[in-house]
């Protein structure tokens, strides 16, 4: 957690008992391994966790133990004393504990805190007592041990990390736990966690056969199963149909482009670290794009454009691609390769305010359709060190963007010094199912790019202007936004969305002939339809459907083929018996226009 997010958070009853229960489990580790390194163990959301040097590698056996004998320490009632030293009294204390030595390091020459977080002044070190255990730390704690409630503590796992995030330097073992004021908000969050794993999109991504990762083709490089390639299309379609009705123009660009061109954009300055090497191409480099904006840019300069033009929106699914290291690749949330539903917009300055407005009404109403309402918006600011343009230039554009979410009245915090270099931009969150934020859409001001690629307009006057210029991706990345719906509905996809949304169970093969029936008569009006031939039982087949989350279960036997209806059966268990093909249509036809 950096030291921004841990303001605020740092000030709660609930830090201090995280912090202190890290403590805990500091003392509980020792004391099971004298001769550990130990390493740092902040409070982060939801928990905490301390990283250790250990001899051996931990079990969950050895989790239970270390539990164990944090509840005793909680149980002895030991206070927290705070005792600042000097660096010279620290270095005796850390004498055989080389990560806190080089902790000591930076906090003597000012520039990290004890978590190893850059810091604005030369702190005070200090260190913090409980019964016989002694870490260096600035806190704050609770007073003593008893203030941490045992029934609310959990050790959830281990995990191997780096020190300092560096893969140059040990591996140690992270172990995370959680701690709650109560056992009540512990065993909410050990049901969301168990939620959270039922709703893993790469687990339902196999179960449902959604996508794939090929270690033959690349890590982090997604290859899209006919269902989960329908899920996306369907997604995509009427993205695009929204796209139309609001004015938008569909361009298509390459996927490389020359070096002189990401030059020019900024990006081998600025981005180079999460770009790709470049190729040969007959002695000149060209480089994946990681960004689709400078073909974009080519388009709008392909000829003279006029003030009557504008304002020009050009959209486009453009596939990009961004360098990420092997240990932070996540399933569809973390790849190399991803597709954008990428825009750029262009405008006279007097638009600028009214496209803003309405880029961001627009990317609400499309995250509605797809069952978001819980909104939280992030203003993300200049960063100082990593910034083109001036800060009066900066001005301007980050007051239209903090208008823009006042007037839509979509609450909002500052971000400070977190926009990339090119312009201050809105990142848009939903929460999905269990709560969790999920960043989607971005709108972002973009001043620089005019300037780098001298784009102009004729104005009214006669004379040359340079256009504003907006970027903006509503769903994101495709495939990271696919992976928040998997998880929100837990592979569940209301109707219109779902790959296939019935599917015909004949209860014996004399009823396979009216099963093919109901399957070309849905299939007429464009409902995504499956026979269930197999040789199964019936009950199989339905618990098979229920697996796969098809929405509608239709079983066809004697009855059914005499009368001409069908059985109705959800995915959710329930039965809704026998009913005309008519009112079904109809049923399923409302779910779709409704998206529900």
């Amino acid at each position: 957690m950096s030291v921004k997010h841990r303001e605020g958070y740092e000030e709660s009853n609930i830090y201090r008992i995280r912090h202190s229960a890290a403590h805990i489990m500091a003392q509980a580790v020792m004391e099971m391994f004298p001769n550990a390194k130990i390493a740092i163990g902040p409070p982060v959301e939801d928990g905490f966790y301390y990283d250790f040097d250990l001899p051996r590698s931990l079990t969950p056996e050895d989790l239970e133990v270390i539990e164990k004998r944090m509840r005793e320490v909680i149980s002895e009632n030991h206070s927290f004393e705070k005792k600042v030293i000097s660096s010279e009294e620290a270095r005796r204390i850390y004498s055989d504990q080389p990560y806190k030595l080089e902790l000591i390091e930076g906090l003597e020459q000012g520039n990290l805190d004890e978590y190893g977080e850059p810091l604005q002044e030369k702190p005070e070190i200090s260190i913090y007592q409980h019964d016989k255990f002694v870490d260096l730390c600035r806190g704050p704690h609770v007073e003593s041990t008893s203030q941490v409630n045992p029934d609310a503590i959990k050790l959830l796992s281990v995990a191997g990390a780096y020190w300092r995030g560096d893969e140059s330097k040990p591996m140690l073992q992270r172990i995370y736990g959680t701690a709650w004021e109560t056992a009540d908000e512990l065993q909410e969050y050990i049901w969301k966690l168990d939620e959270a794993r039922r709703r893993d999109h790469r687990r339902l991504g196999r179960e449902l056969d959604l996508f794939s990762v090929s270690e033959e083709t690349g890590a982090g490089l997604i290859l899209w199963h006919p269902k989960g390639g329908m899920v996306r299309k369907l997604a995509e379609d009427f993205a695009r149909e929204e796209h139309e009705k609001g004015g938008y123009d569909f361009v298509y660009s390459p996927h490389i482009g020359k070096a002189n061109l990401w030059k020019t954009s900024g990006h081998l300055d600025w981005y180079q670290e999460n770009m790709y090497s470049p190729l040969d191409i007959e002695g000149q480099e060209y480089y994946l794009k990681p960004m689709n904006c400078p073909f974009h840019v080519q388009i709008y300069k392909s000829r003279m454009r006029s003030y009557r033009d504008l304002p020009l929106r050009y959209a486009e699914w453009g596939t990009v691609y961004r360098y990420e290291r092997s240990g932070v690749l996540h399933g569809l949330l973390r790849v190399r390769g991803f597709t954008q539903d990428d825009a750029h917009l262009f405008c006279r300055p007097d638009q600028m305010p009214a496209e803003i407005d309405r880029v961001l009404e627009f990317s609400l109403n499309i995250l509605r359709a797809f069952g978001f309402e819980n909104f939280q918006a992030y203003l993300s600011t200049r960063n100082p060190d990593k910034a083109a343009g001036t800060p009066e230039q900066w001005q301007a554009p980050t007051e239209a963007l903090r208008q823009a979410l006042e007037r839509a009245e979509v609450p909002y915090q500052i971000d400070e010094g977190e926009a990339t270099f090119y312009g201050p931009k809105i990142d848009i969150k939903v929460k999905d199912a269990l709560g969790r934020e999920w960043q989607l859409s971005t709108i972002q001001f973009d001043f620089n790019l005019p300037e780098r690629f001298n784009l102009t307009y004729i104005g009214e006057d006669g004379q040359e202007h340079q256009p504003y210029m907006i970027h903006r991706a509503l769903m994101g990345s495709m495939e990271r936004f696919l992976g928040c719906l998997i998880e929100h509905f837990a592979g569940a996809f209301p109707v219109w969305l779902a790959p296939v949304q019935v599917t015909v169970i004949p209860i014996a093969d004399r009823h396979l002939a009216y099963a093919q029936q109901v399957k070309d008569k849905l299939s007429v009006v464009g409902l995504r339809i499956e026979v269930d031939d197999r040789g199964e039982r019936m009950n199989a087949k339905i618990r098979d459907a229920q697996n796969q989350k098809i929405p509608y279960m239709l079983v066809v036997g004697d009855r059914e083929v005499e009368q001409e209806t069908v059985s109705v059966r959800l995915r959710t268990g329930e039965n809704l018996g026998g009913i005309s093909l008519g009112d079904f249509l109809s049923r399923a036809d409302d779910e779709v226009k409704r998206r529900v």
